[in-house]
């Protein structure tokens, strides 16, 4: 889905001249928006989605993504890099898995173990663990989509 869909879809629901109402802008702009602006002929105008992907692309920075998603009660991880050499086999992905999985649960026993309490500190170091065993789990689901672990043809 395109940006300027994504939008539309999201503005349908309450209306653009509420939006614009809210957001102190012209219904024009937020019209403009939910249109197509892929050249400069199109009559969409380069809309708030499309500038924060051309910060990301521009800084390489994943922060205002990431402050996006924490404002809308989300977190961002960024998907694992894709290996043209893959060749890692299935168990040695689950058993990453597993390992991460058990490194979070270490932590949690760790953090309650001293005094049955969940500092920040604490805290900060488990969303560490967790955002490894989502990364790890999101590379062997990657892998999966592309096939990697499909059995070789049988002779």
């Amino acid at each position: 889905m395109r940006s300027y869909e994504v939008l539309r879809d999201a503005i349908t629901g309450i209306g653009a001249k509420s939006v614009a109402a809210d957001m102190e802008l012209s219904p024009s702009m937020i019209y403009r928006w939910c249109e197509a602006a892929d050249n400069e002929d199109a009559s969409g105008a380069r809309n708030p989605l499309d500038r924060v992907v051309m910060i990301h692309k521009l800084t390489g920075d994943s922060r205002p993504i990431q402050w996006l998603c924490k404002q809308a009660n989300g977190f961002f991880v960024e998907n694992p890099p894709v290996r043209d050499d893959f060749d890692e086999p299935v168990f040695d992905a689950i058993q990453k898995m597993l390992k991460e999985f058990s490194d979070l649960l270490q932590g949690v026993t760790d953090s309650m173990r001293g005094d049955g309490d969940i500092g920040s500190a604490e805290a900060e170091t488990l969303r560490t663990e967790w955002e490894e065993l989502k990364a790890v789990a999101e590379g062997f689901i990657m892998a999966c989509e592309r096939g990697e672990y499909r059995d070789s043809p049988r002779t």
